[in-house]
């Protein structure tokens, strides 16, 4: 039997096939090939049918979509890029801000005077004390798979959502932060809303937060995400807002506008003294 050349094959054979190969092999291997398969890879044809392949669409998918393969590693890199949003793992993956009252502290729900959280899976929450709690992680955009071409040309939605909720017995504070920065944290971008302030004998339901940027400036490689609060009552213990299930998650929405001309950039300062030399300058001002 004669050999017969795979490129002889026909182009929708070829497709069925490249289907199959993971996306980073087929750029970084398949595609310097030769003109043929350089033509078949850059078919949006091709990244829709690895949409369908991976469970990322359905066949009666209707939403409009401009670029199939940014959708697709969109997809592919989505997840919540907080580690331990839950305090599962107890405080770790967090950085320690501020650490005043009785310390921050992991609790299992409902809790002392709480109430269940909405999704049945979460099972704990992080509570803060009578002095300031903050806390905070610190997200490498690079280091989770974003590249630079992808951030600054798509500059795809950024989701951020959290969670808290008082003790119904005593009134608590609770903070928001949350900055995108370029590589030398500079900040890009803002969330901060007021300082929320739940008076005591609430029903103690778990409220959500939630922000998304969009048309941020091009430049952005790290995302600072800060939460945390205090009591009202100064009272020992730990009886300021519970925490839980923070997430940051880069959406498959590709940014419609160009990027407005950003204000002039603020460096990043140090959220307070003492802090761990592993992070870089961060937060523009410590709260009080």
């Amino acid at each position: 039997m004669a050999r017969i050349n795979i490129n002889e094959l026909p182009e929708n054979i070829l497709l069925e096939l490249f289907t199959h190969v993971p996306a980073r092999q087929l750029l970084l291997h398949c595609r310097p090939v030769c003109s043929l398969w350089r033509d078949l890879i850059d078919l949006m044809t091709l990244w829709k049918r690895k949409c369908l392949h991976d469970g990322f669409i359905t066949q009666d998918w209707d939403q409009p979509v401009a670029d199939w393969k940014i959708f697709y590693f969109l997809r592919s890199l989505q997840r919540n890029l907080l580690r331990n949003p839950c305090a599962e793992e107890d405080m770790m993956s967090w950085r320690i801000d501020s650490n005043g009252g009785d310390h921050w502290k992991v609790e299992s729900l409902p809790g002392p005077h709480g109430t269940d959280f909405p999704d049945p899976k979460v099972k704990k929450y992080f509570v803060t004390s009578f002095d300031m709690c903050l806390k905070s992680q610190l997200v490498d955009l690079k280091a989770e798979g974003y590249w630079e071409e992808l951030m600054d040309t798509v500059r795809p939605d950024i989701v951020v959502k959290d969670w808290f909720a008082a003790r119904a017995d005593c009134g608590c504070t609770y903070h928001l932060r949350v900055q995108l920065a370029s590589a030398d944290y500079i900040v890009l971008a803002s969330f901060e809303p007021p300082p929320v302030t739940i008076k005591q004998w609430s029903d103690a339901t778990w409220k959500e937060v939630s922000h998304t940027f969009s048309d941020y400036p091009p430049g952005v490689r790290h995302i600072l995400f800060q939460h945390g609060g205090h009591d009202t009552q100064f009272w020992a213990g730990w009886y300021g807002p519970r925490v839980t299930n923070s997430s940051i998650v880069i959406s498959h929405k590709p940014a419609r506008n160009p990027a407005p001309a950003p204000p002039p950039p603020e460096r990043l300062q140090q959220g307070m003294e003492g802090s761990s030399s592993r992070f870089p300058p961060r937060f523009l001002r410590p709260w009080r």
